[in-house]
């Protein structure tokens, strides 16, 4: 089963997340795909890793998620990806040749892989149309990106203010 979690800032996605992943009964594997460029991006990624619990296993993976997953998925595994706006800004400042064939990998390798698959993300095209053209590609890059994963998935929540919404679900 492959879930598309997504929301804005702060609304509890990655908490819901981490609640699925509970619930799967199955190893957890936590695949980050933030790294720590300065201090206050170590500071989130330490309280996200204080707020798993300590028998997750990690796995860093800031470009090669398609790689990563399919190191990784298994039917006694939950893989939980958080989060898909930051690999793909990775991708954006790694340039154009990165971008297409991560993303292509990752639509090829979704439909195929075994377990649960929970998939993180930010909604950021719910705002004004950004002033410059870097954060304009950006989101536009994460609205094709988000519709063609929600595609690949069997069910897509949006979450607000910590509510849960079914946008999707295949098993209903």
């Amino acid at each position: 089963m492959k879930e598309f979690i997504l929301g804005g800032a702060r609304s509890g996605k990655s908490a819901f997340a981490q609640q699925r992943a509970i619930a799967s009964n199955l190893h957890v594997i936590y695949l980050a795909t933030a790294h720590a460029g300065d201090k206050e991006m170590a500071g989130r990624i330490a309280r996200h890793r204080a707020e798993r619990p300590s028998d997750w296993g990690l796995v860093e993976e800031p470009l090669a998620l398609a790689a990563a997953l399919r190191a990784h998925a298994t039917p006694e595994r939950c893989l939980l990806v958080d989060c898909l706006t930051l690999w793909l800004s990775n991708l954006l400042a790694a340039g154009d040749a990165h971008l297409s064939d991560e993303i292509n990998a990752l639509l090829e390798t979704l439909p195929v892989l075994s377990g649960q698959i929970l998939l993180v993300t930010n909604e950021v095209g719910q705002g004004i149309v950004p002033s410059n053209p870097l954060a304009r590609r950006f989101r536009d890059e994460a609205g094709r990106l988000h519709q063609a994963v929600a595609a690949c998935c069997d069910r897509a929540t949006f979450i607000i203010a910590g509510i849960p919404l079914t946008l999707k679900d295949c098993f209903v």
